[in-house]
């Protein structure tokens, strides 16, 4: 077996195929809040949160007005998206909610808690916070014991409210 992977090394970005780059502009930018880094043309797009280069790409450079993947085939599960806190999950929520897209589920995994839904292409998108590593679920010998409940969203509409 090899060598773990050095800790510092990080997911930076995900660059998604799309059908409609000014649709997914709704979604990625008004919707959920990232910020518009830069076009090229009609075709592709960056979109960041905090200045950064890019965390989302989109392009129709394959797909323009093309469909999802259909069931069953592979791909992307999802794209997960990291918020700081409680709070601003709170606020992601009550975005997509405005807005009226469902959610495809919601779970607390003792190690975070996320929110799960579809972008206009119907990639999976999951919303989510991690709790601090000294609240996460241990088994007797201290290993790791993730687990999925339901997400109490309710509590988690209330944090937002708490935020007005």
């Amino acid at each position: 077996m090899s060598a773990p992977i050095d800790p510092r090394v990080r997911i930076g970005h995900v660059h998604l195929k799309v059908a409609d780059i000014e649709r997914s502009l709704r979604f990625y930018r008004d919707v959920l809040g990232f910020e518009l880094t830069q076009r090229y043309g009609r075709d592709a797009a960056f979109l960041a949160a905090g200045g950064y280069h890019h965390h989302i790409g989109i392009n129709v450079w394959q797909s323009r007005g093309g469909d999802p993947p259909p069931a069953g085939s592979t791909g992307l599960f999802h794209l997960a998206i990291l918020y700081p806190d409680r709070p601003t999950l709170a606020d992601a929520l009550h975005r997509v909610e405005a807005a009226g897209i469902p959610l495809d589920g919601a779970a607390d995994h003792g190690v975070s808690e996320a929110l799960y839904l579809r972008d206009p292409d119907g990639n999976g998108v999951e919303l989510y916070r991690d709790r601090p590593a000294d609240e996460w679920p241990r088994d007797g010998e201290g290993n790791l014991a993730m687990v999925t409940e339901p997400l109490d969203l309710e509590g988690l509409r209330r944090v937002d409210k708490a935020l007005a």
